[in-house]
């Protein structure tokens, strides 16, 4: 019985792999087309060609078939064959298109492109809306490649990674493949199901390429990648694009299709530059060649990324329909470069589904059971597009490898390695690892942990962690914590740490308990970093900073409680002690500035403390509202996608209770709405407004006042929507009643791009608003004009404002110079 069933499984897969038909598609010199399309007439049966010109159409039974081998830039070719033994093999020949301009009337005052382009525009919104909803298959491919890697970065070992670079230091570095079905209801409804995945060199893993992600449609205004990338035919496109007709020629159903070449206006806008290519009468896509930079987009590492789409007509339905795209990019940054190429394939489309009221919904991704164990014979008879030799090799070495990289031995050898101490640890930081069961202990650099400020002097901080993950990827773990913290001025040794568990990476269940003594900033908001405080104090005696110390034991716990609902709580006591300054050294005494005291209420009064000694209980519980929210079920992880067209609701109260003085106790409401909305070709607007209000809060601690995110230092960090840029940090900080909001709007290139010269700097204006109010004290208010993405070649990571700020007729005015990283 044994035998026959692994006769009978033979039969079929011998079978299954022969049910194909094969061949090489060349062009009249010999040589291999790439990525053409090959289809059966009815659309049943789909794939392209490898970039070696291997295609393999899968058909489910023997009979006679009209296949149709289309490419841009080449006559289409149908083909009747009659397929009774498997494999069936063909060879196809094409010819280059031969474009002609005979069926245009051409004026000499008008351009017959704009005509052309101007029809495409006028029925682009109709088109895109043609299609109501479908049912297709889908395959999609990943590849990355390295090329020439050095050794070294930033005096870091690169490795092999994993196995990917050869001796040359070049290599695939991902490659990955899934085969999915797809449904999509206008406007929004999309439903992807994964039926296999696959990552090479990880038999475990699952394939981040997705359908949703892979779709870029040039019927949109813009199409976002990075940047909002102006379509040739947006409605505004005769604003940033030129058009030549190139010539006509026929597609296979006798329609004529106009070859149009797009140049930008400006080439340093958010454009593209190349053809397309549009269906006459219909005013349909009917395939797209362009290509945009890494500039462009402002993504620095990529050089160049290259769109081809290619669109079949269905007769039955009186529309083109995609049925094929490739994005091609280029990368090169820290000596590293490379390629790459995603490839999506789409194929036995149904236009007239019979949805029942479940299958949509807010999980647009989910994975078949087993997915990512589908063996060689299921993915060499249901991939579309065959491996190339390149890619059957990485698979192969990868595989073969897997296993004795996964082993216990080779892990301790690498391990073993890696683990030496070295004298450039003091300066980076020290990791041990023990591959194989998944667990790791890291020791901070101290001299990178090391500040300065007024209270402690000469400090620094030392962070140990103990981390042991319980899954291949994270998604579960536990580990052990402590910061170490040492000044030599207060001569203090301050030690804090815990216990942090991870569930899961599903709903993100997390609980930490925690407990120590530290120095923490009254300002709970932590707006001044320690390295920026150390170089104001030392170097411009400017000690922003205000400090206490805080010996608590507290409880965290996280979970999304159901999807688009996230709860946070925190449950602790304090016992909370003021400080004053220890020490009043500077590197550079400026004779008109001095320090102040470390109550930020008094800061010429160096005895005051800023609140009583005292203890307290404390709890914190905020709900993080993320309306139609949709996500990715992955196995072992979900992945949620923010819906732009709502705000980001948070709605929190805390609570301080059994406090040593007994009107520290308060009860404090608060709520945070937050947004970023694209605005296609004007560039993106943001915005966020927060307000709340105390109850019985009087005369509570300083520590549990309402701080906001002000900047004396003139450096800006972080997100600008929800900071000040000239507020002093404690001059608003409220017991009462509150409101802030922020406004800020990115022009990215829609102005600057416009501006001859300026425009190849391809920097961004920026606008900004920002306003706060608070019960006892007048509104202040900033205005912000700001240029970004300012650097040296790739490096962009400067941002530059002009801020002025009024409270009460009081203007002030300053440059902040930001950082991002």
């Amino acid at each position: 019985m044994y035998r026959q069933l692994i006769l009978l499984f033979l039969i079929i897969s011998s079978s299954s792999v022969l049910a194909q038909i094969t061949g090489k598609v060349t062009d009249t010199r010999g040589e291999a087309l790439s990525y053409v399309n090959v289809y059966t007439d009815n659309g049943h049966f789909g794939t392209t060609t490898n970039e070696n010109g291997i295609y393999s159409l899968k058909t489910s039974k023997p009979g006679t078939y009209n296949l149709i081998f289309q490419f841009l830039g080449y006559k289409s070719v149908k083909k009747e064959v009659n397929v009774q033994e498997f494999p069936f093999e063909l060879d196809i020949s094409m010819t280059e298109e031969t474009t002609s301009l005979s069926e245009v009337t051409v004026d000499a005052n008008e351009n017959p492109a704009n005509a052309i382009i101007e029809k495409a525009i006028q029925f682009r919104e109709e088109n895109a809306s043609k299609v109501e909803e479908y049912t297709a298959d889908f395959y999609s491919r990943g590849l990355w490649r390295i090329k020439d890697a050095p050794e070294k970065i930033l005096g870091q070992e690169v490795g092999d990674l994993g196995g990917s670079l050869d001796s040359t230091r070049s290599g695939i570095v991902y490659l990955s493949e899934t085969i999915s079905e797809i449904a999509y209801r206008k406007p929004d409804d999309f439903k992807e199901k994964i039926i296999a995945s696959k990552v090479s060199g990880d038999d475990n893993g699952f394939s981040l390429n997705s359908a949703q992600e892979a779709y870029f449609s040039f019927y949109q205004n813009t199409i976002e990648i990075n940047s909002e990338i102006v379509s040739p035919i947006a409605d505004y496109a005769f604003n940033y694009y030129r058009y030549k007709l190139e010539g006509t020629f026929y597609d296979d159903n006798g329609h004529l299709i106009n070859k149009v070449k797009v140049t930008p206006k400006r080439p340093e806008d958010r454009v593209f530059s190349g053809y397309i290519y549009i269906a006459e009468d219909f005013w349909q896509i009917f395939g797209v060649d362009l290509e945009t930079t890494g500039k462009a987009i402002q993504v620095p590492p990529i050089e160049t990324l290259q769109f081809k789409q290619n669109y079949k007509f269905s007769e039955e339905n009186g529309f083109y329909i995609q049925i094929s795209q490739t994005v091609d990019f280029k990368f090169s940054m820290f000596g590293i470069s490379g390629d790459g190429r995603f490839t999506a394939v789409y194929s036995n489309y149904n236009f007239q589904p019979d949805f029942n009221a479940r299958i949509f919904g807010k999980e647009v991704l989910a994975f078949a059971p087993a997915a990512n164990l589908k063996d060689s014979i299921f993915w060499k008879n249901l991939r579309p597009v065959p491996l190339t030799s390149e890619e059957r090799n990485d698979y192969e070495k990868k595989d073969s490898i897997q296993e004795k990289r996964q082993s216990r031995q080779y892990l301790d050898s690498i391990d073993t390695e890696r683990n030496t101490l070295k004298i450039t640890d003091l300066l980076t930081g020290y990791n041990y690892n023990n591959s194989f069961e998944k667990r790791s202990f890291s020791i901070s650099s101290p001299i990178l942990g090391a500040g300065y400020n007024t209270v402690q002097g000469w400090n620094t901080y030392v962070d140990l962690e103990f981390h042991q993950s319980q899954s291949d990827n994270n998604t579960e773990y536990w580990s052990i914590f402590s910061e170490l913290n040492y000044g030599l001025a207060d001569k203090r040794f301050r030690i804090n740490g815990g216990v942090e568990k991870k569930f899961n990476a599903i709903n993100n269940t997390t609980l930490k308990i925690s407990g120590g003594v530290e120095t923490a900033q009254i300002n709970t908001r932590e707006p001044i970093r320690r390295i920026v405080n150390t170089a104001a104090t030392l170097y411009f005696e400017r000690n922003y900073m205000k400090l206490y110390e805080r010996s608590f034991a507290e409880i965290n716990f996280s979970q999304e409680l159901f999807n688009g609902f996230n709860l946070n709580s925190n449950f602790s006591f304090e016992e909370r002690t003021p400080l004053t300054n220890s020490t009043d050294r500077v590197l550079i005494d400026w004779d008109d500035v001095e320090y102040t005291s470390n109550n930020p209420l008094q800061p010429d009064n160096f005895g005051s403390v800023p609140f009583e000694e005292h203890q307290i209980f404390k709890l914190n519980i905020s709900g993080e509202i993320n309306f139609g929210q949709k996500y990715m079920s992955y196995p072992d992880r979900k992945f949620n996608i923010p819906n732009e067209k709502y705000p980001k609701l948070i709605l929190a109260y805390e609570k301080g209770f059994g406090a040593t003085a007994e009107n520290y106790n308060f009860d404090q409401f608060k709520a945070l709405v937050i947004q970023q909305v694209s605005l296609g070709n004007k560039g993106e607007f943001g915005y966020s407004a927060s307000g709340g209000t105390f109850l019985n809060a009087e005369d509570i601690a300083l520590v549990d006042y309402q701080h906001f995110n002000g900047n004396q230092t003139r450096i800006g960090f972080g997100s600008y929507l929800q900071t000040f840029n000239l507020l002093p940090y404690y001059a608003l900080s409220t017991n009462q009643t509150y409101a802030e909001g922020h406004l800020e709007h990115n022009f990215q290139g829609w102005i600057l791009g416009k501006l001859p010269l300026i425009n190849k700097l391809n920097f961004n204006l920026l606008l900004g608003a920002h306003a706060l109010y608070t019960q006892e004290n007048k509104p202040y208010s900033e205005y912000s004009v700001g240029i970004d993405n300012l650097g040296f070649g790739k490096y962009r990571f400067l941002r530059l404002d002009y801020v002025v700020s009024n409270q009460d007729g009081n203007r002030d005015g300053a440059i902040i110079f930001g950082l991002k990283f």
